[in-house]
């Protein structure tokens, strides 16, 4: 896998655990609040090798708890489901961050139990992809994954983040037919200091207090619902 780069522990990332992050390089969408934008071009080589990571994460055995896998978009590499057993033959749990724009790929992984927690971006309702993403989507691809995702048996989170301009409060519930019965939803605030469109970066995010009033909404169609 080509990566753009690492932190080599977190404990925000993977819930209840401890872990390392690997970031892929390269990304199929662009979404114009996106903060990790330098990720989006696909390069030759890493800015760090595998091998590197490979042999500390030897010695973290024990230490640390599982390794994130995020981007970029992991499932646009060819080799992620070897990286994902090789990790998982050093003992670590793996966990898998999505745009969910792959399902065959998507399904593959679970298929082969190379993942113990998904993560994916839910980015809009289905009918407003291709704005919240800057590329033309196939909205059914979107749904596939969420569907995959909560009929696996692996713990998963939803998450959505929203930006003002681009997103409106009062549109979101409709989402809660997509997402009801999932284990985990999150709303994430946008924040504009890193977005990828510098005009963002001016645009003040929605006041906590209106996310607030979506608390209602949410709680009772999954498990976990969290605002950040």
């Amino acid at each position: 896998m080509i990566f753009g780069g690492w932190q080599k522990c977190t404990l925000i990332d993977f819930p209840e655990k401890i872990a390392a992050i690997l970031f892929a390089q390269g990304c199929d969408f662009r979404c114009p609040y996106c903060h990790n934008h330098g990720l989006w071009a696909r390069r030759t080589e890493s800015s760090v090798a595998w091998e590197t990571i490979f042999e500390f994460l030897k010695t973290r055995r024990g230490k640390l708890d599982g390794v994130v896998i995020s981007g970029g978009e992991p499932t646009l590499q060819v080799d992620l489901p070897d990286i994902l057993a090789e990790i998982h033959k050093l003992g670590f749990a793996t966990k898998l961050d999505t745009n969910g724009n792959h399902p065959d790929i998507l399904e593959k992984l679970l298929g082969a139990c190379l993942l113990d927690f998904v993560a994916m971006d839910l980015k809009h309702l289905p009918a407003r992809y291709t704005q919240a993403c800057g590329v033309d989507v196939l909205p059914e691809n979107i749904l596939q994954s969420v569907k995959l995702i909560k009929e696996s048996t692996i713990d998963h989170e939803f998450r959505t983040t929203v930006v003002p301009g681009l997103h409106r409060l009062g549109d979101l519930p409709q989402l809660v037919p997509i997402i009801q019965g999932a284990r985990r939803f999150t709303l994430q605030n946008f924040a504009p200091t890193h977005a990828a469109d510098l005009a963002l970066r001016a645009r003040k995010p929605f006041e906590p207090a209106a996310l607030e009033k979506l608390r209602p909404v949410f709680t009772p169609i999954v498990e976990i619902f969290t605002i950040r």
